[in-house]
């Protein structure tokens, strides 16, 4: 392993790495993600990153929160940016720490704009996204071959923190058989209503998936035109990701954390098996 991380690239003073951590699980970050956490002098890091990731940095690293809660006091996005030009030009080398992916609906593309602006060097470290990775954790995959050819990963707010109008959610409706979405809980009935509006069946399945791949994963199962009020009366609050479609019927087949605690896995949840043996 140390030859492995000898020919990874040195993380320079008055650098800054846009870094994805991933959805949660430490296990999931990239070798270079870990090399940088036992590299930096500053660790920025946002509300999403779990804290046993930040347990990894080396010792003497100083840790500057800069996460977002929607309706909570937070770090505005300018001043965050501007954060990073202040330390790499103090010659500190910077980890700008995110979770999932920072170019995932993770404002990492406004950061590295201000860095080029600013004439600082950076790097991008991709992340696993929690639309896949949490995803996964729950044994829901976003793609399956025999269920659907396209999926639409879409955020369920815009920069007012508003339902994007921008998104022509009748043709999302009809359009991408799995819908993956960010950020979504708080509008999530007004979002269900658009989705069935533009002719989305109001039993299409749902899954919800709170905290995914850390030890508090929670899963909720349940229907386009139900998952609004069941959110609520689970008590379920973010981080969440909520997937949207047929894949979620895979679940009883695939959910391999429930199975290590004893879950019995439907073989054949869809039906495709049989399909195939009648067709």
């Amino acid at each position: 392993m140390d030859k492995l991380f000898a020919t990874l690239p040195e993380m320079e003073p008055g650098w800054v790495w846009l870094t994805g951590a991933g959805p949660g699980d430490p296990g999931l970050l990239t070798l270079l993600a870990v090399k940088a956490l036992g590299s930096a002098d500053v660790i920025v890091y946002d509300a999403l990153v779990d804290r046993s990731i930040l347990d990894l940095a080396r010792p003497g690293a100083v840790l500057e929160y800069a996460g977002k809660r929607g309706g909570k006091p937070s770090a505005k996005q300018p001043d965050i940016s501007l954060r990073l030009v202040q330390l790499a030009r103090e010659g500190k080398r910077v980890l700008r720490l995110k979770g999932g992916d920072p170019f995932v609906f993770g404002r990492g593309g406004e950061e590295a704009l201000t860095l080029v602006e600013s004439g600082i060097p950076f790097r991008i470290v991709p992340g696993i996204s929690a639309g896949i990775g949490g995803l996964a954790y729950a044994g829901i995959p976003v793609t399956h071959r025999e269920v659907n050819s396209a999926v639409a990963f879409v955020t369920g707010h815009d920069a007012t923190g508003e339902v994007p109008d921008s998104v022509d959610w009748a043709s999302l409706a009809r359009g991408a058989p799995v819908i993956v979405l960010y950020m979504a809980l708080k509008h999530l009935g007004r979002i269900a209503e658009r989705l069935m509006a533009g002719g989305r069946s109001a039993t299409t399945p749902v899954a919800v998936v709170a905290r995914a791949t850390t030890a508090d994963q929670a899963v909720l199962e349940t229907t386009l035109s139900r998952a609004a009020a069941e959110v609520e009366a689970a008590g379920i609050e973010p981080p969440a990701m909520v997937v949207v479609g047929e894949v979620v019927r895979l679940r009883a087949a695939m959910d391999w954390m429930g199975a290590l605690q004893g879950r019995r896995l439907e073989p054949d949840p869809l039906g495709l098996r049989r399909r195939d043996q009648t067709g």
